[in-house]
């Protein structure tokens, strides 16, 4: 009798904590009182194992939903009772309340057997009519799928949107999604997600099989081909540019822009490697000169060269860090030796910008009976600021100053060094400690009397020896026709700033 029922689709209610399972009976047991399902479904979702046997302690309900002899409701004699994808749907609908039948007896009173409801009935219509439905990705394959270990699983939104047909209580909503888009959907969306969480991704075996060197080596071929730039290859190290540095292609850069009809001995270049030769003092006189003719007045250069120096000293105080006004008590102080010559005038004219800029001033020039007019104009501005000027090395502070100005030494006069005052205010610069800048410092014998840390140029540098210390070029105006007439091709080295940085070639 036992034996009757193996093959039927039977759904066993557990209870809420085992829930409902739906199956084919594969054996019965009445001695043990136990049944086994093959290709079980535990409340619509496919079991990972192939076989469950349920004890009738555990067993709440059970309902026959198909005899293994019974075509009653599809009319098809085929060797396959159930698909998966059907089973899903009854298995969904029971688990709902939709697959519930009427037990009734049959004609031969062999057993009861649950009478379907339309909607199952309408499911097998399906499944037989082609012409009504159109199978999904997953119908099509799941003669292969039903083993255990190719188990598809059916989401049931897509079979139970997929399976509605006008005839149903629910109206169908007409639209771009329904029909041939619903199938796509399934494809989409009902793969075998059991299936994929089994295996792990190999990632390093399918690394394996990329080959980065053969796919570079193309890509390479492929661009010299078409003449475009190459990206590079693995072994090849990109190039790295600097902030200010320019990635497109331009011309080729001529670092030598600055040719002296002359050479003197030295040259020198800048921070961006541009060449800036030196000149003898003879030429850079004839220079000054030209300029004087043009229209660049002795008094516009003492400005210029005023402003040059005052700025690269206020940058060598400090900036804004020493310069703020939170720093008030700790303004700095500065001392200007000048001698009666143009090159003092200069630095006059430093000192009176030092001084608009808070800083302390103080200014040595010796008493003389007749001076230049130009020292006169530049002290009578000067006298008007708050710096404090001195005659007498006495007068100069005991204590190191943050910086020396040195403005004693001209090429015109040389014999200055022979006066008592010129050697009183060396011998105090060498031992005051603090650092010297040189303005427009003199050559040749003139030199090695005081030690300069910084040396400022004006226009062109002179060949200056070590005891200049690093040198430094200022920009005082001179246009570049006015370099072509003595003899000097000429292209400005200082690009956007007025004072910039020598370096010995």
């Amino acid at each position: 009798m036992a034996v009757n029922w193996i093959g039927s689709l039977v759904s066993i209610n557990c209870g809420e904590t085992l829930g409902v399972y739906q199956g084919k009976i594969s054996a019965v047991d009445q001695a043990r009182q136990t049944i086994s399902l093959t290709q079980p479904f535990r409340n619509g979702v496919k079991c990972s194992v192939p076989e469950l046997t349920f004890s009738a302690i555990d067993i709440k309900d059970l309902k026959i939903l198909e005899l293994p002899n019974s075509h009653s409701a599809t009319g098809l004699a085929q060797s396959s009772v159930f698909t998966s994808s059907n089973l899903s749907h009854i298995a969904y609908s029971s688990q709902n309340g939709a697959g519930k039948g009427v037990k009734k007896p049959n004609s031969s009173g062999t057993a009861p057997q649950a009478i379907p409801r339309r909607a199952e009935l309408k499911v097998q219509d399906l499944v037989t009519s082609p012409q009504q439905y159109s199978k999904s990705y997953v119908d099509r394959h799941m003669d292969s799928a039903l083993t255990p270990s190719k188990a598809f699983r059916r989401r049931h939104n897509s079979w139970s949107s997929s399976s509605k047909i006008p005839n149903q209580a629910t109206p169908k909503k007409n639209g771009v999604k329904n029909g041939p888009m619903k199938n796509k959907d399934d494809e989409c969306f009902g793969d075998a997600i059991e299936v994929i969480l089994d295996t792990d991704f190999d990632f390093e075996g399918n690394l394996a099989l990329f080959d980065k060197a053969a796919v570079f080596e193309e890509i390479d071929t492929f661009e010299r081909r078409n003449g475009t730039r190459s990206r590079g290859t693995p072994n090849e190290k990109p190039t790295r540019y600097r902030h200010d540095e320019n990635i497109l292609e331009s011309e080729p850069i001529v670092y030598r822009q600055i040719t002296v009809p002359q050479h003197s001995g030295r040259e020198y270049c800048t921070d961006s490697g541009l060449v800036v030769p030196s000149i003898s003092y003879d030429l850079h006189k004839r220079l000054l000169a030209s300029a004087e003719r043009h229209g660049l007045s002795l008094e516009r250069r003492l400005e210029m060269t005023g402003v040059c120096a005052g700025q690269m000293t206020l940058t060598l105080l400090g900036g804004p860090n020493r310069l703020n006004p939170k720093n008030v008590h700790q303004r700095p102080t500065v001392a200007l030796l000048c001698g009666p010559h143009v090159k003092g005038a200069q630095g006059i004219s430093c000192g009176r910008h030092l001084a608009n800029h808070e800083v302390q001033i103080i200014l040595f020039l010796p008493n003389f009976v007749k001076m230049l007019e130009c020292i006169t104009t530049e002290l009578q501005l000067f006298s008007k600021t708050d710096g404090k000027q001195v005659a007498s090395v006495k007068d100069l502070p005991d204590t190191p100053v943050d910086l020396v100005i040195n403005c004693l030494d001209c090429h015109e006069n040389p014999y200055l060094r022979e006066q008592p005052w010129y050697r009183a205010a060396v011998e105090w610069a060498n031992q005051n400690r603090a650092p010297v800048l040189s303005i427009d410092p003199p050559v040749g014998d003139l030199e090695h009397v005081i030690d300069a840390k910084w040396s400022l140029a004006l226009g062109l540098p002179l060949p200056l020896g070590e005891s200049a210390g690093r040198l430094y070029l200022c920009d005082i105006g001179i246009p570049k026709k006015v370099f072509q007439e003595v003899g000097i091709s000429y292209h400005s080295p200082f690009g956007c700033k007025f004072v910039i940085p020598l370096h010995s070639a």
